[in-house]
């Protein structure tokens, strides 16, 4: 299993609110993470880093998780515990006040995936049955599209496009989606901030992933992609790449 990530300000705002990373526990299993923070003058910057930063400090204090159960449950009681912590930060921080973050975290291991998310970063997965988005955004425009108010061409262009209505810390309870996906050798995950998936389209992301390049040059060419149409956001993203060590060196 491979893996790389990346985070990008963009070409128009003046510091970055995004974080990211991939962390192992003991037993060297994968969490791959990323926070899009928003709120306040750099409290999206502090929300997202907190985030990032204790998810890594839970999980290399971890053990083993052999099963997708105790993966989920791990994922639910860390991330529930972090937004408390954000919440209360917030609170007791006039300076943060109202801050919040995305967060999608994924535990990849070699039996099951994992996947928790929070917000409108987004998780998709390219396999043998193509390239499809496995977390569903908690927008207002995706609510939009899914009650029937409007199409999914009219939400790419949606006045309020950037409203999300779940966010960590912003409020002292949050609910958060989980998943679990077999995925398998060959098989590879993205996950991104909506820097990247509102200005790359779904058929470019599947196109470079698919590309016979490295790692490495795939997150930098998508990341370059988002910055040459036009960068308004911060750009940030995870490839986890479901291939042995050894293929391919």
């Amino acid at each position: 299993m491979k893996s790389f990530f990346l985070t990008n300000r963009g070409k128009i705002r003046q510091i970055n609110e995004d974080s990211c990373g991939v962390y192992q526990n003991k037993d060297g299993q994968i969490l791959a993470v990323v926070a899009d923070g928003m709120g306040g003058h750099l409290a999206g910057d502090v929300a997202s880093h907190m985030t990032t930063s204790q998810l890594q400090s839970y999980w290399e204090a971890s053990e083993k998780l052999s099963t997708s159960d105790s993966a989920e449950s791990w994922l639910k009681e860390h991330i529930l515990k972090i937004n408390s912590n954000l919440f209360t930060h917030s609170q007791e921080n006039d300076e943060c006040k109202g801050m919040g973050t995305t967060v999608v975290a994924a535990i990849c291991t070699d039996l099951y995936t994992t996947v928790a998310h929070i917000g409108d970063s987004r998780c998709y997965c390219l396999n043998s049955h193509g390239f499809q988005q496995i977390t569903e955004d908690h927008s207002l425009v995706n609510e939009l599209v899914r009650s029937g108010h409007i199409s999914k061409e009219d939400a790419e262009h949606h006045p309020r496009k950037n409203v999300v209505l779940r966010a960590l810390g912003t409020e002292a309870n949050v609910q958060m989606d989980l998943k679990t996906l077999i995925l398998e050798e060959g098989d590879m995950l993205l996950i991104c901030s909506d820097g990247l998936s509102n200005k790359v389209s779904e058929v470019e992301l599947k196109s470079i992933l698919e590309s016979d390049d490295s790692i490495e040059n795939k997150g930098e060419k998508l990341i370059q992609l988002a910055n040459d149409n036009g960068g308004e956001d911060n750009i940030t993203l995870v490839i986890v790449d479901y291939t042995s060590e050894s293929e391919g060196e």
